[in-house]
């Protein structure tokens, strides 16, 4: 439990890749953390000297157990919109710092300018903390390199014959790692309030290029192959349809000029930025479903 003195760190969405390493990072640097699941079962494999309070954003009072002696808070807003307000005001009410995770949609590069309804919903939590008064500190990854899993890895367990749209356009997709490690630092720390922390990848890279670098980690020549916009949208299902038209709009927009790349991560933690490159190296067996 917490040691005597030490007000433990409050992290939301505990078990999602984010959230999950964070949780590793400030326990193996000796911070107490106390971990918020919507149900006890979920938090199995999270480490044993994590606190475990249920609770659920949909349901604001449902928090107040979670927020008892809690000075800082990382935000992973997992619900719909119509609580968000409520869960603020409660965070508001307990904490004096929050970490919220949010996304570039001030960036001023045409990736990320495109109508999304998600970042409609990350621009009002941002109004709804700083209306509070909170220490708040904003942290806004571009593409993540796991896409790459959720996206290709089926294909490429396959045929190795990648059908996606856009190929040419260029993201920067940031090792999920590295966003984790500058919201671990930025909990832990003091001097990061107003942050507004905007993280990628080292380098733009086409979606075809990225493509054969995992054929060149996985010693196979991947083949893509450019899939029409329209003929993508209709192949996914009606409810991620949302999803689908902002990411065409996204890769359409940017076709033609080079990814958003910024040095925040080497700035924050004082190392390289991880590749994307690195990124794949290290999680090969995840593409070909063969661990050794």
């Amino acid at each position: 439990m917490t040691p005597a003195g030490e007000s433990p760190v409050l992290v939301t969405g505990a078990t999602g890749r984010i959230g999950r390493a964070v949780v590793d990072l400030l326990t193996d640097a000796g911070v107490p953390v106390r971990a918020l699941v919507r149900r006890s079962e979920s938090a199995a494999t999270l480490p044993t000297n994590v606190e475990i309070v249920t609770g659920d954003l949909t349901v604001p009072e449902s928090l107040d157990a979670a927020l008892h002696s809690i000075s800082t808070v990382f935000l992973v807003w997992t619900a719909p919109p119509p609580t968000a307000a409520a869960v603020v005001d409660r965070l508001a009410a307990h904490a004096q710092r929050v970490v919220y995770l949010s996304a570039p949609h001030r960036t001023p590069h045409p990736f990320f300018q495109q109508p999304n309804p998600m970042a409609a919903l990350h621009a009002e939590i941002e109004r709804l903390i700083a209306a509070t008064g909170l220490d708040s500190t904003i942290v806004r990854p571009g593409m993540f390199a796991s896409n790459a899993l959720f996206w290709w890895s089926a294909a490429i367990r396959g045929e190795g014959v990648v059908r996606w749209p856009y190929g040419a356009a260029e993201t920067a997709p940031v090792d999920d790692r590295d966003v984790a490690a500058v919201i671990a630092r930025t909990l832990r720390e003091d001097g990061h309030a107003g942050g507004d922390y905007v993280l990628t990848g080292p380098e733009s890279l086409t979606q075809a290029e990225q493509i054969r670098i995992i054929g060149d980690a996985l010693g196979r020549r991947l083949t893509f192959e450019e899939l029409p916009p329209d003929e993508f949208r209709r192949e996914t299902p009606e409810t991620s349809r949302p999803a689908v038209n902002m990411l065409l709009a996204a890769w359409n927009a940017t076709m033609g000029r080079p990814a958003y790349v910024t040095s925040t991560v080497s700035d924050l933690l004082g190392r390289p930025a991880r590749t994307f490159r690195q990124w794949v190296t290290d999680h090969t067996t995840s593409f070909t479903g063969n661990p050794t």
